[in-house]
């Protein structure tokens, strides 16, 4: 073991550039790694931080102690509680003081005229409370509100939105109010929660806009008298309470926040991040591989000499392990550093672009610094365990061969068996898509399809890189056909090189061909669904927006260039105990603006008591027209509804109708998402905006848009997924790049000589660089092809498997630019990488070349 050691360290040593590529690799996908562990701790800890100091007069909430929760949703909706409540719980032996929390959607439009926030975190608007123990914000500048539109707005909200105390806006609840900033407010110590937006207005304000009627609010907070424990209040409270009705600890308060924030944004984001470091780590295994290969290849004759003077396999195996150790351990321990120094990088970044990260140190735990360490080392070795093997397995008559036939492309076993996983891939894929629909079966398939193409990469090598190469010959003449003849020299090798960029332009493909499958399935939806000529919607998505106001529809309806205004509310319910979103509309108006499909029953007339369901859900609740269905609303009251209408399609429209005058005396805070808006015969679409837009600016000023432009808007989110994704996936495109350079450096290493004749025979240094160049390129535009391929392939089983799994129909598209673009970048990649291994082969001395062995 000790000789093992030795030589290891005596090859690292004489070898350092070797391992270059093989220390980047793994560099970079653990700094990646420990950085998102880093700054997902770094995050939790700052929130509950941020939460626990924001609530630490709060000792116990009162709220109401049932949620609806509708599909995709991770929080509840919660029935109002009483303020009357408030004189009961401050007779509580303990209470100090409690104070109403109203709290709604609300909307603060920025002194440019947009609207600030809405792109995924809440816009909030409440009650300002008094008590300053109990408001989970601290007044920092100004005065509390004290009468009609006052209200005080946080720090964050007011730069975003250049609002300065003094300032008269709009605030959208959805319906506009007129509002005066007269101070500014921090939470928890920090200009703001997030991108979390809050108005503060007084109670009667509040009570005016936020609520369905005088009299509820959200929660009750209550503070403890002095040396009363928070659990001791809560069990003093909850005798006195109604029915329905519960109080928990602001512990646990502030708790349930921050799991909210928790599984709405941080585990997404760090899940998005571990998995595109995933992608980042299996590239960079090929490139260890490659390298690990490479170098035991080149050392054969060295190998062979060891095991002719007494070394044993183990020896041998060892003593590579042992250098792919050093490498993997010293790599892993700079990656560590790395991935501090980015998430310091982010922690500092995130404010600058509108992400207000919570101050406080990094948190750097011990699972965030071993589990980078441990799968850096795990990959590194395992990467290099078969090159090990192999090396183990020199013969000691190997010493006295000159060189060593590459067969592996002509290996009709590894053929056979590509061929056979293709199938088996197929089979499995094309199963779990379309034959008996499951998202497990398709991700199966989509495995075995990587691992047949990883498999196949020797065989397919020669062919494609004939077929790639072939115009060279033409084009570049002698130093083409060279660059092409190189590539075909080691199909292993240049399959194995190709690899690594090959699964970062699938990824690349595969969210390319996902993003514009989105668009065209949103194209399609209102295309086929909406028969409107305009739509007016607020730009939002996720909790953030105010909706449009319920009057919105009935005032552009009176314009003599409409026929049909119909406004599309939101509201929830449980159908049979399962909680479910209800579309609040005019049924009658619905149907004359939307295609709504076969329809079994009638949409006119459904009153108070009668309901239309999709039949994708009449199925699910085994209902057909004339059947009952029990419906429970937030207020708690139960509620039996007639089904009167069985309709096709949902999309829109939604799985569940009811009327405004059902929904009425179960609403809370009444808004729109959506109105559509049909002109009459005659009326042009320029003209008939106008008139849109002018009725629409006293309901502030919300945008009005033809079908075409609001399909567009809705996919709008698309592109920015696609601009994050791509950004995270340069690193793993980064590191197939350092995979090529690795390998052409190493092969110039061992075609020293061979380089060396051709330049005594009269080949030119400028032609050396584009032999080494083309072959580069080549390589990775073998890489570039199989990852369109594989990209375009799991793009449709996602798409395919995603429409199996959900109610709406998806659109497969293909989009021809972005992924000639992303073949142009495949390519741009190769010769980049071609580069610093061209300019070493150009350098070579032509008689030292000549004279190494």
């Amino acid at each position: 073991m000790n000789a093992s050691v030795r030589l290891s360290a005596s090859s690292l040593r004489a070898h350092k550039r070797r391992f270059a590529g093989t220390f980047l690799a793994v560099f970079l996908g653990v700094a990646f790694l420990a950085g998102t562990l880093v700054m997902g701790d770094t995050l939790r800890a700052s929130f509950d931080t941020m939460f626990g100091n924001a609530t630490s007069g709060t000792d116990a909430v009162v709220r109401s102690a049932d949620a609806i929760t509708t599909p995709g949703e991770s929080e509840g909706v919660r029935e109002p509680v009483a303020t009357d409540l408030v004189g009961t719980i401050e007779k509580v032996p303990g209470v100090a003081a409690a104070a109403p929390n109203i709290q709604g959607a609300g909307q603060l439009i920025g002194k440019n005229g947009d609207p600030i926030g809405g792109q995924g975190p809440p816009t909030l608007a409440g009650n300002w409370i008094t008590d300053p123990e109990l408001n989970a914000y601290r007044l920092a500048e100004g005065h509390a509100p004290r009468g009609p539109g006052e209200v005080v707005i946080d720090r964050g909200t007011a730069e975003r939105g250049d609002l300065n105390i003094g300032d008269t806006t709009t605030l959208r609840t959805p319906d506009p109010v007129k509002v005066t900033v007269v101070g500014l407010a921090t939470f928890g110590g920090e200009d703001g929660m997030a991108q979390v937006t809050f108005t503060g207005m007084t109670r009667a304000d509040a009570e005016k806009y936020l609520t369905a009627a005088p009299g509820e609010a959200a929660t009750i907070q209550v503070r403890a008298g002095p040396g009363v424990g928070q659990q001791e209040l809560v069990d003093a409270l909850t005798p006195v309470l109604p029915k329905g009705v519960e109080a928990i600890t602001g512990q646990e308060s502030a708790e349930e926040n921050t799991d909210m924030i928790s599984s709405q944004f941080l585990s997404v984001f760090t899940t998005l991040l571990l998995v595109f470091s995933g992608v980042a780590l299996l590239v960079a295994t090929f490139s260890i591989h490659n390298t690990f290969a490479i170098v035991v290849a080149q050392r054969t004759r060295e190998n062979a000499l060891l095991r002719a003077l007494g070394a044993s396999r183990r020896q041998v195996t060892v003593s590579t392990l042992v250098e792919a150790s050093a490498v993997a351990i010293v790599a892993s321990a700079a990656g560590l550093a790395g991935g501090i120094g980015i998430a310091a990088g982010l922690q500092a970044l995130f404010p600058a672009i509108g992400f207000p990260f919570p101050e406080g140190d990094l948190v750097i735990s011990a699972l965030s610094m071993a589990l980078p360490l441990a799968v850096g080392v795990v990959v590194c070795l395992g990467s290099a365990l078969l090159p090990a093997l192999r090396a183990g397995r020199t013969a000691p008559l190997a010493a006295l061969r000159e060189t060593a036939v590459d067969t592996s492309g002509a290996s009709r076993t590894r053929a056979v068996t590509g061929l056979a996983l293709i199938a088996l891939a197929l089979g499995v894929t094309l199963t779990g898509v379309l034959a008996s629909p499951s998202i497990w079966l398709a991700a199966t398939g989509a495995v075995l399809a990587l691992i047949a193409f990883v498999v196949l990469g020797p065989v397919a090598s020669s062919t494609a890189v004939r077929v790639l190469g072939g115009p060279l010959d033409r084009l570049r003449g002698v130093t083409g056909g060279l660059a092409r003849r190189n590539a075909l020299r080691s199909p292993k090798r240049t399959a194995a090189t190709a690899s690594a960029l090959m699964i970062g332009v699938a990824v690349v493909s595969l969210f390319t061909v996902f993003g514009a499958s989105l668009k065209a399935t949103m194209d399609q939806t209102v295309a086929r669904s909406f028969a409107g000529d305009v739509a007016i919607s607020t730009p939002s998505f996720g909790a953030g927006g105010s909706g449009l106001s319920p009057r919105l529809a009935d005032a552009v309806q009176r314009l003599p260039e409409v026929d049909t205004a119909v406004g599309l509310g939101r509201g929830v319910a449980e159908v049979d105990g399962k909680g479910r979103a209800l579309t609040v509309t005019d049924p009658v108006a619905l149907e004359r603006t939307f295609d709504l499909g076969e329809i079994r029953g009638s949409m006119n007339g459904l009153g108070t008591e009668g309901i239309a369901i999709t039949e994708n859900e009449a199925d699910k609740q085994h209902l057909r027209t004339g059947d009952k269905a029990r419906l429970t609303f937030t207020d708690g009251r139960t509620q039996t509804f007639t089904v009167r209408a069985v309709y096709g399609r949902s999309e829109l429209a939604g799985d569940y109708v009811i009327t405004r005058d059902a929904w009425a005396p179960h609403r809370t805070q009444d808004a729109d998402t959506l109105v559509a808006v049909s002109f009459k015969d005659g009326v042009g679409t320029d003209d008939g905006k106008a008139a849109v837009q002018k009725a629409a600016a006293q309901y502030g000023n919300p945008e009005v848009q033809t079908r075409d432009e609001y399909a567009q808007s809705a996919a709008g989110g698309i592109d920015m997924m696609l601009t994050l994704v791509y950004a995270l996936l340069a690193l793993a495109v980064l590191i197939a790049l350092l995979g090529i350079a690795n390998t052409l450096t190493l092969a110039i290493h061992e075609r020293t000589r061979e380089l060396g004749l051709l330049r005594a025979v009269g080949q030119t240094r400028s032609q050396l660089r584009a032999m080494v160049r083309w072959e580069s390129i080549l390589v990775a535009a073998f890489g570039t092809v199989g990852g369109l391929a594989l990209g375009a392939f799991l793009g449709w089983v996602l798409v395919e498997a995603s429409d199996g799994a959900s109610d709406s129909a998806f659109a497969f598209a293909m989009p021809p630019l972005q992924l000639t673009v992303v073949a142009l970048v495949g390519l741009t990649a190769g010769a980049l990488a071609g580069l610093r291994p061209a300019r070493r082969a150009a350098r070579l001395d032509v008689l030292r070349a000549i004279a190494t062995e």
